[in-house]
């Protein structure tokens, strides 16, 4: 692909020479001279380093010797454009391998258009799958479960029976959505009695479950995760999970039952959240916290248990400081409480008891 076509096909202007063949996208510091590459940040300032062809560039950035000299794509969204070319140069276009003789699929499954269904898939009875829906090997989809256009299920992953999935998701190796969530109820002997679990999980379009994470469902109703959400490798989401669209979900976070996250939050990898809590639009928690409480949108938080990360950072400098502190603390300590015995003098002598 010449550098004119690629910059046509991504949306953004080519300064430089149109007619530069490009053959893929390269690291920055590795890049040969037939690739493009991304330079953002200090690694613009350091563009005569690398030995691409051209470069991805901030828009804003962009100097008038950089024109001079070099072959550029500026853009707002240099990131975006980096990831398009990566789709347009490496990923290969989708083709349908339609059904493999040995996946086991009930009579009534309806399968839509171009589909490619992997060697020993199993669909239950009841399923709905939309058209150029791929699912690789070993994939079991439970009864009636719904898949919408464009799916693509890598493989083992299993769904259980009822859980309705949107277009255009992504669900790799190994997640699991639908299996019961973690609720008992201790009887009058102190046994756990198991509650049923006869909700379901709703998938919105545009979701990506990472490898070997779990989604349960809900005990009534549903647990739903919304358009465009994003989720790391394994991540645990219990029943009643209700998490808004576009947020993040960094590795090993794992939510309680009924947690709900709104729009857009980021929550970055190993953190806990306690059943019930709210996490507010926009709010991003740092790795590692703790959420023991319901928490305010628009606001970065950090520590167990939860606070905003201006407190956290000032309870961390303080306890930083402590040790340095204590010798300091134990001598002025030591010289108040010379000045008080020296001002309140000698204690009183107590009378003797007399003898009967």
């Amino acid at each position: 692909m010449k550098l004119g076509e690629l910059a046509a096909a991504l949306g953004v202007p080519c300064l430089g020479n149109p007619d530069l063949p490009i053959s893929s996208v390269g690291e920055f510091e590795t890049a040969a001279d037939t690739q493009i590459a991304l330079a953002i940040g200090a690694r613009h300032e350091r563009l005569a380093a690398s030995q691409a062809a051209a470069f991805i560039v901030a828009a804003d950035a962009v100097t008038d010797a950089d024109r001079a000299r070099y072959n550029l794509l500026p853009t707002t969204y240099p990131k975006v454009a980096f990831a398009r070319a990566i789709e347009l140069l490496h990923v290969p276009p989708r083709r349908p391998e339609g059904l493999a003789p040995d996946a086991c699929i009930a009579p009534d499954v309806v399968i839509g258009d171009e589909p490619t269904i992997g060697p020993r898939v199993v669909i239950g009875s009841g399923a709905c799958l939309g058209a150029r829906v791929t699912l690789q090997a070993g994939v079991v989809i439970g009864r009636n479960v719904v898949i919408g256009d464009d799916t693509t299920i890598f493989p083992n992953v299993t769904i259980y029976d009822g859980v309705r999935i949107g277009a255009r998701c992504i669900v790799h190796a190994g997640a699991i959505i639908g299996a019961d969530g973690f609720g008992y109820a201790r009887d009058a002997d102190g046994a756990h009695v198991k509650i049923p679990q006869v909700g379901t999980v709703v998938i919105e379009d545009d979701v990506e479950i990472g490898a070997n994470s779990t989604i349960d469902r809900a005990t009534l109703g549903e647990t739903r995760i919304g358009r465009g959400t994003k989720i790391d490798n394994l991540v645990h989401i219990a029943h009643n999970c209700v998490i808004g669209e576009e947020t993040l979900l960094a590795a090993l976070t794992g939510l309680s039952g009924g947690v709900r996250v709104g729009r857009r939050v980021t929550i970055a990898g190993q953190v806990g959240a306690n059943p019930q809590v709210e996490v507010g639009d926009g709010a991003t928690i740092a790795g590692k916290t703790g959420i023991t409480k319901s928490v305010a949108g628009s606001e970065t938080y950090a520590g167990m248990p939860i606070t905003t990360l201006r407190e956290w950072k000032r309870e961390r400098i303080y306890a930083a400081r402590l040790p340095y502190r204590l010798p300091d603390i134990e001598t002025r300590l030591a010289t108040l409480e010379a000045m008080v015995k020296t001002l309140l003098g000698p204690p009183p002598r107590q009378p003797a008891e007399s003898e009967d």
